[in-house]
């Protein structure tokens, strides 16, 4: 049997997913509300059960198609591998172990029929990540304020009141991406990813800013424990919208994941939690295609 292809995200950097064939059906009775924890990346974790075990820590990943599983808790769960898949990260491409996810459940809400890539918690820094197979078709309400989290319709989460900022995305492969958006005056396409820490920048990014800058090498760690290099500098300004964003650090790497979504010849840059945590709130909205921002006073 022929591998299927998948993206998933890195540890201090963000990447995305194409992933094909997954329901991930849901059934819930009510909104439901979680209190966010941050790992030592400070990136937002949330209680998962998985086959009606648990809570376990998953990470909340807008940037991975599916969910993940740690190799530990597969193996406490027996949850036996039937088939290998490709991954395409931002580090690079390798084979891995998939495992049937029945169930899992976040609060009330079910989802039901999910595939997993199973990979070491050592890496992930989790017992498994919550990928867009499990949001999709849903609102996803942050409140960075409160340290919140909501998934529901947008109709049971308020609509679009108290947000100053809606910007209409386009769909490729799940993902949502912001056209409208200018880094240092250049058009540049965006993508959220609450999986990341740090941004990422193409190649094509960092030659259309074209003046030297200063930068640094660094290594990004994937979440399969491979590491690519990295040139580091920061942005002055990126705004989406009318949302700015200042001091912008950005690691430029030449990743698969660019080409995987159509995103390597335009410059493109995957946004991180490093910039998402300057916001009030922020909803990414899967079904009607929007992003929402809720700006600190002032901000505007």
């Amino acid at each position: 049997m022929p591998a299927s292809s998948l993206l998933l995200p890195l540890l201090l950097a963000a990447a995305l997913p194409v992933f094909a064939g997954q329901d991930g059906q849901q059934q819930a009775a009510a909104t439901d509300v979680v209190a966010i924890r941050k790992d030592q990346w400070s990136r937002m974790t949330v209680p998962v059960k998985v086959v009606e075990q648990g809570p376990f820590r998953f990470l909340i990943d807008t940037g991975s198609q599916n969910t993940v599983l740690s190799r530990e808790l597969a193996t406490r769960l027996s949850l036996v591998s039937n088939r290998k898949a490709r991954l395409i990260s931002v580090a690079g491409t390798q084979m891995v172990d998939m495992v049937d996810l029945d169930q899992i459940d976040l609060g009330r809400r079910s989802y039901y029929g999910l595939s997993a890539p199973v990979l070491e918690s050592e890496h992930m820094g989790a017992d498994g990540i919550l990928g867009l197979d499990s949001l999709q078709d849903q609102r996803v309400l942050v409140d960075f304020k409160k340290g919140l989290m909501a998934i529901d319709d947008a109709k049971n989460l308020g609509g679009n009141r108290g947000f100053e900022i809606v910007v209409e995305a386009r769909r490729r492969s799940g993902q949502l991406i912001m056209a409208d958006a200018k880094l240092e005056g250049i058009k540049v396409q965006v993508v959220i990813d609450t999986g990341a820490e740090t941004s990422i920048g193409n190649i094509a990014l960092q030659k259309a800013l074209a003046r030297k800058r200063k930068s640094e090498k660094i290594e990004l760690l994937s979440v399969t424990g491979h590491t690519v290099s990295a040139d580091l500098s920061y942005a002055r300004w990126l705004e989406i919208a009318d949302v700015r964003f200042n001091n912008v650090a950005i690691a430029y790497t030449d990743a698969p994941a660019f080409k995987a979504l159509k995103l390597d010849s335009r410059p493109s840059l995957l946004l991180g939690m490093r910039d998402l945590r300057s916001l009030d709130r922020l909803a990414i909205d899967f079904s009607s295609r929007r992003i929402l921002f809720d700006v600190p006073s002032g901000v505007l």
